[in-house]
């Protein structure tokens, strides 16, 4: 099958529309839950994406990693090791939007538990994705030469999986600091999610050909 006929097969233009779609709603999600909680007179920005699970944006929230675990599940890469990472970042996506972090204040074991389950898929969620921007996105068929726009589209397939790590380090970093309470007020661990979620939707917004395709 050449270039044309692939990239105007109907099978092939739904997953390019599917990556495009995971890649839209991540990388709009941070801006949606931050102006959407101040135009709904929420003071400022919340301690973590997390937390606006308890704002009006809790929908919102729901939705969007709902809606990023489905697009994952349906998405088929190239052989299995494709398929099962596909479908352990789609788990861990709706895990997020299952089991609420714990609230702040006062809270009860079994909400402490269900945020125990809620960081345990955040970070997976996060470590998985980077795997895939920085391993499988930049794989090329061994029987073909990577084209100058593959060569471009890896390196920001790798820059974005790095910002993930980075950000899940300096997150890590920051909830091991002794006294925590002078930083919250800047949102530090909102701010490093963001710039994750964002990092994460552009690499899929290049994988599903929104620029740098091959010509």
């Amino acid at each position: 099958m050449n270039q044309q006929t692939a990239t105007q097969d109907p099978l092939v233009l739904s997953y390019l529309a599917l990556r495009k779609a995971v890649g839209v709603v991540g990388f709009a999600l941070p801006f949606a839950l931050g102006f959407g909680g101040i135009l709904l007179g929420h003071k400022g920005i919340q301690i973590t994406m997390s937390d606006y699970y308890y704002t009006g944006m809790r929908n919102v929230f729901v939705a969007s990693l709902c809606t990023i675990g489905i697009f994952l599940m349906s998405t088929r890469g190239y052989d299995l090791n494709d398929e099962i990472t596909g479908r352990l970042a789609a788990v861990f996506a709706i895990g997020i939007a299952l089991f609420p972090t714990t609230p702040s204040g006062e809270a009860t074991s079994h909400a402490k538990a269900i945020g125990t389950i809620h960081l345990s898929c955040a970070a997976l969620f996060y470590l998985t994705v980077a795997f895939i921007s920085i391993v499988l996105f930049t794989k090329t068929s061994a029987d073909k030469n990577p084209t100058p726009q593959k060569l471009q589209r890896n390196m920001v397939y790798r820059v974005c999986g790095f910002a993930i790590l980075g950000c899940l380090s300096l997150i890590l970093v920051f909830e091991l600091l002794p006294d925590k309470t002078s930083l919250e007020n800047l949102a530090p661990v909102f701010w490093l999610e963001s710039i994750a979620s964002v990092a994460f939707g552009v690499s899929w917004l290049i994988k599903g050909e929104t620029i740098l395709k091959d010509q």
